[in-house]
């Protein structure tokens, strides 16, 4: 397929992912707007961050006046796993492709588009995934703007009923998986009680939030490679 062809069905396939980004980030304009961000900012912040759980763990962070370090390891550790998807998504790529294309996927990299391009037979190609991303990052920049700007116009009592929306997501993210692994279910629970201490304990709850999140993801995430360690075919 040329170019145009290929770009074409990335944007065809992305339409599903398109369509739930606006839906997602409508929540987040909306969680955006009650923390104090304009709308500007939060059509800014989805443009060039384009990831939900970092965008989310941000706002309380940017609430709260923490420092641009803070604010860094945050993002890093919230999103590192963008980091190995990039290096697998390499592995389709034709080695001819270059740096710029390189780059500009990497920018798009999501779980959805991510699972897309994975899925995709044979070499991935820059355009198709130029077609997930544009039409998938379009969903989640026109989102966060129509929430941003219903924030500024709505009720506040229907307000705070929209931005229940966003945890009704990551608990669709999460039930599911930990139904049928209890491993994912332990370490979700122990997520779940962690965070509660470092909110309400005496000392810990002195804490930023940012600095909070960064604690309970690393300890968590550390315990869950320790215990439940994913084992490959040959072990």
């Amino acid at each position: 397929m040329d170019n145009a062809s290929e770009y074409r069905r990335g944007l065809k396939n992305g339409i599903p992912i398109c369509t739930g980004y606006i839906a997602v980030s409508f929540a987040f304009g909306i969680a955006a707007g009650s923390k104090g961000l304009t709308t500007l900012q939060a059509v800014i912040m989805s443009i060039t961050n384009v990831t939900s759980a970092g965008q989310y763990a941000s706002l309380d962070s940017i609430r709260d006046g923490v420092s641009l370090v803070e604010m860094a390891i945050l993002q890093f550790i919230i999103n590192l796993r963008y980091m190995l998807m990039s290096t697998a998504l390499t592995q389709k790529l034709s080695p001819k492709t270059g740096i710029i294309h390189r780059m500009c996927i990497a920018y798009g990299v999501t779980d959805e588009i991510f699972a897309l391009s994975v899925l995709n037979k044979g070499e991935l190609k820059p355009a198709y995934s130029y077609g997930l991303i544009s039409i998938s990052v379009f969903g989640w920049i026109l989102g966060t703007f129509l929430g941003a700007f219903a924030g500024q116009i709505l009720p506040p009592i229907l307000i705070a009923c929209l931005g229940l929306a966003i945890y009704g997501m990551f608990i669709a993210i999460i039930i599911p998986p930990s139904r049928d692994n209890k491993a994912v279910m332990c370490v979700v629970i122990c997520a779940m009680l962690f965070s509660c201490i470092m909110t309400f304990a005496p000392v810990l709850k002195t804490l930023k939030s940012g600095m909070r999140i960064i604690i309970v993801t690393v300890i968590i995430s550390t315990l869950a490679a320790v215990f439940f360690p994913v084992r490959s075919a040959e072990d």
